[in-house]
């Protein structure tokens, strides 16, 4: 008889983990309380415009094939990467941008255009970064956090120094070059995705060289492209699939869940992969005498931020603005502070313009363009309508002065989504959108913990445990988990097998 194993959740991690359990050889289901699966990685669509959701940067391609290689796949068997170059647009005030190509004499060009001799110091700063990347993303990001000793690694205790894990990005950066556009572009990715950089260990210039080295890509027809190939992945291994089917409760009996209450109906399992928000399901779905942590520990969590985004649809073409776009023309570190030292929301906020419609024409009607404007922002902020709109015109100001674009005349299609969003489609603790930052202290080890000792037969994965946030590491840390239980399960087969 298979072993069932429910997986809470349909987002990246809890996809990676399923595909995986089924491969395998157990029985799974997924249990997903929306309408559709992917997660923060959903999409919707309106009048022809299709709008990813969440995610919209692809990095780290190897990440995603090593992924499908894993199941005798290629990622072209699900969808077509194309490389984009250049790989975005980094605006620093009106009439002042600057285009990051794709290919590293191309780059040492530019950052020599910028700071006289400082492509050398790009090419020393990227070969310290791939030294990184090859260790933290084939090495450390596949630990599964449960013990001190996985960090006793030769090759680990070796490139300690060289992993720059108690040196801060904000000093490392700077230790390389003085130009303060350089500086913006090279901060840039943790401020988005984690920490701020005085407070993010310098072991993650490794996303600098994910950038600008492995580069930027987008997969025709748009992220949403990923999860409907896992799914179809999945399938193709028996998971089976419950959408609008929200679990309240883990029945736990002598220290075992051995069911979950899901709607209306009551689910038996012999183990449980836990990919909604962690926070949610250890401190609502659990009762309090099994629960890991304590609530006073969550409080204390430093966690990534949130977004205010913006979907629009624009009823013409927009000339001056690319893919991605990033506008880094207000105050860097204010921006930074607002979301991490004192949490507010942003007085002059930096913000992110997608506009994939520029690379890939389903995405949006004929003469029309498909925007997303993202505003990170502090997790845990009053989140109302009005708010929303005064920074919906602090942005679309901005985005017309620098671009010099009628945009907001233009606009046929327009929805919000917040803290309050987030909260309810996802149980997100705080209302945050990347789960917890990247900081020293919740590093490895000190992330919450894939595995609850009170409950034998209960997994985390996803953002807020190992490796971290974002889509490559949560694709790594459904395997992580799924390889927990496995090594679990098989250890409890062999004690249980007669002699």
């Amino acid at each position: 008889m298979m072993n069932h194993v429910t997986v809470i959740g349909s987002g990246f991690a809890g996809l990676s983990a399923a595909t995986f359990l089924a491969k395998e050889g157990f029985d799974v289901s997924i249990y997903e309380k929306n309408e559709s699966p992917g997660g923060r990685a959903r999409k919707f669509e309106h009048n022809g415009f299709v709008f990813d959701m969440g995610p919209s940067w692809y990095w780290m391609p190897d990440v995603f094939e090593k992924y499908f290689n894993l199941f005798g796949k290629t990622t072209s068997d699900y969808y077509q990467l194309k490389r984009l170059d250049p790989s975005y647009r980094v605006y620093f005030g009106k009439d002042d941008y600057t285009d990051i190509p794709a290919g590293i004499e191309a780059l040492c060009t530019l950052f020599e255009s910028l700071e006289k001799g400082s492509s050398n110091h790009l090419l020393k700063f990227l070969d310290e970064g791939k030294y990184k990347y090859d260790v933290g993303i084939n090495n450390l990001v596949y630990k599964p956090g449960l013990s001190l000793s996985e960090l006793v690694d030769f090759t680990l205790i070796k490139g300690m120094l060289k992993l720059h894990v108690f040196q801060s990005m904000s000093c490392y950066v700077r230790k390389f070059f003085k130009d303060d556009r350089i500086i913006k572009l090279l901060e840039f990715p943790v401020l988005f995705l984690g920490a701020a950089p005085q407070k993010t260990p310098a072991l993650y210039s490794l996303m600098n060289y994910a950038d600008m080295a492995l580069g930027t890509w987008y997969p025709m027809g748009g992220m949403y492209k990923i999860i409907e190939g896992m799914v179809t992945l999945a399938q193709e291994l028996r998971v089976k699939f419950h959408f609008n089917s929200s679990v309240t409760g883990i029945d736990i009996s002598s220290g075992r869940a051995k069911g979950l209450n899901i709607a209306n109906q009551y689910v038996e399992t012999d183990y449980i992969i836990a990919g909604a928000d962690y926070h949610h399901v250890e401190q609502q779905l659990l009762p309090k005498t099994f629960r890991k942590y304590a609530d006073d520990y969550w409080q204390k969590r430093v966690l990534a931020p949130s977004s205010l985004i913006f979907y629009l649809g624009i009823n013409k073409k927009v000339k001056n603005l690319l893919h991605h776009n990033l506008f880094f023309d207000e105050d860097f570190e204010r921006h930074a502070s607002e979301i991490y030292e004192k949490p507010q929301w942003p007085t002059a906020p930096q913000f992110y313009v997608s506009c994939p419609s520029k690379t890939d024409l389903t995405v949006a009607p004929d003469g029309c363009e498909n925007l997303f404007i993202l505003i990170p922002v502090a997790p845990d902020l009053q989140d109302r309508e009005e708010i929303r709109e005064q920074y919906f015109d602090i942005v679309i100001n901005r985005l017309e002065r620098l671009t010099g674009e009628s945009i907001k005349a233009h606009i046929i299609y327009k929805r919000t989504y917040a803290h309050n969003d987030f909260i309810s489609d996802y149980n997100a603790f705080k209302g945050n959108a990347y789960g917890l930052a990247n900081t020293l202290l919740q590093t490895a080890n000190l992330k919450p913990s894939i595995f609850n000792k009170n409950v034998g037969n209960l997994f985390y994965t996803g953002q807020l445990t190992v490796p971290g946030p974002g889509v490559p590491p949560s694709l790594i840390s459904g395997q992580v988990a799924a390889k927990a239980l496995i090594d679990k399960h098989r250890k409890k087969a062999k004690h249980e097998r007669p002699v």
